[in-house]
């Protein structure tokens, strides 16, 4: 029997492909060494441990963290070998790992973000005075989800609320947030969209320091708010988003009106308003009952006025009524005064008739 003979490529290959399928995508963890860059998009590194290495490769446009020789990470991927012949892990996805490097990496990627503007607080926008449509993204079996949605309906209620379910830590954690992000934004129907998680430790919270995560948060068409760990947790998804919460409960105070707080508040409005009506009201009588004194003794001045001068014409009129002369001494002639002519002569007290014999001028 002929023996099959097998070139190079073809032996490779089928090692490869064998390897591939029986061991599929993997999570492994160690330390970065030899970290580098080829061409500005090919990225080589070892993953060591205290006894052996791991040859990595992947492409620059996966690495969502700042990673330097020395640093803890787990990847994500499938084992090959390469044309080459060598062993070697293609990485799909990585994070550091340990609150060291974690801390390390974060402080590099902050000082990348922000040298691009992306933490400006001029760029940040302020949420709508009155929010009705609140966009969610979060586990919805998580404590910090349900922590949210209670102090949402305690405090306001009525809400319109939609949630897209997501992973909120681990790999592939990211890729779902940026998705529902995105869905949000393009959709542009919610009055604000929320991204939170509870408390957990650094390696819980790094998915919120993914590079793009970072970037999908500030691109967002509508604002963010973001409700991560606990108040001294950071996260650079806190930094660029347009209004941090100290942690999921908080948001949702942020994001609502508390309605008692609310009654009480429309109720002293209300006190404010009757007050100020009421003291209008007893100023108008005040005004009105002194505008009827004043008219009340103006009238009374006139009467007075009116009455004086009635006392002095009937003083006047008294004084030169013809009885007050006769009972002077006085007498009243009436008649022609003509040779002839025939007179009455009124006295105080007498009247008497008689003929006028002659008329001449007096002499003044």
């Amino acid at each position: 029997m002929e023996e099959r003979v097998l070139s190079v490529s073809e032996i490779v290959g089928a090692c490869s492909s064998a390897l591939e399928m029986s061991i599929e995508q993997i999570v492994v963890e160690g330390e970065v060494a030899s970290y580098k860059v080829n061409q500005g998009k090919f990225v080589f590194f070892d993953l060591k441990d205290e006894g052996s290495s791991l040859p990595c490769f992947m492409m620059l446009f996966a690495v969502r963290f700042p990673i330097q020789d020395g640093m803890k990470i787990r990847i994500v991927g499938t084992p090959k070998i390469t044309t080459w012949g060598k062993f070697s892990f293609t990485v799909h996805q990585m994070i550091p790992v340990g609150e060291g490097d974690i801390k390390k990496s974060f402080e590099m990627l902050k000082r990348k973000l922000a040298g691009e503007g992306l933490f400006a607080a001029e760029r940040k926008r302020p949420l709508p005075e009155r929010i009705t449509k609140i966009g969610v993204i979060s586990s919805m079996q998580a404590a910090g989800y349900v922590d949210f949605v209670k102090i949402l309906d305690e405090r306001w209620g009525g809400l319109d609320v939609e949630v897209i379910h997501t992973q909120v830590q681990g790999m592939g954690a990211a890729e779902q947030i940026i998705s529902a992000l995105r869905v949000f934004s393009e959709r542009g129907d919610r009055d604000v969209v929320a991204v939170i998680r509870g408390g957990g430790s650094a390696d819980d919270l790094a998915v919120f320091n993914d590079e793009e995560l970072v970037r999908a948060i500030a691109a967002s068409k509508v604002p963010v708010i973001t409700g991560v760990g606990h108040e001294v947790d950071e996260s650079l998804a806190d930094l660029a988003a347009d209004m941090r919460a100290s942690t999921p409960s908080n948001a949702a105070q942020l994001l609502t009106r508390d309605k008692r707080a609310e009654k009480l508040r429309i109720e002293g409005e209300l006190r404010s308003m009757q007050n100020v009506v009421l003291s209008k009201v007893q100023q108008s009588n005040k005004e009105m009952s002194r505008l009827v004194l004043d008219a009340q003794k103006q009238t009374l001045n006139r009467l007075d006025a009116a009455q004086n001068e009635v006392s002095k014409l009937s003083t006047i009129v008294e004084q030169l009524s013809p009885n007050r002369v006769l009972g002077r001494g006085y007498a009243m002639v009436r008649g022609t005064l003509e040779k002839g002519g025939v007179v009455i002569i009124t006295t105080a007290d007498q009247e008497a008739e008689a003929e006028i014999k002659s008329v001449k001028e007096r002499r003044r």
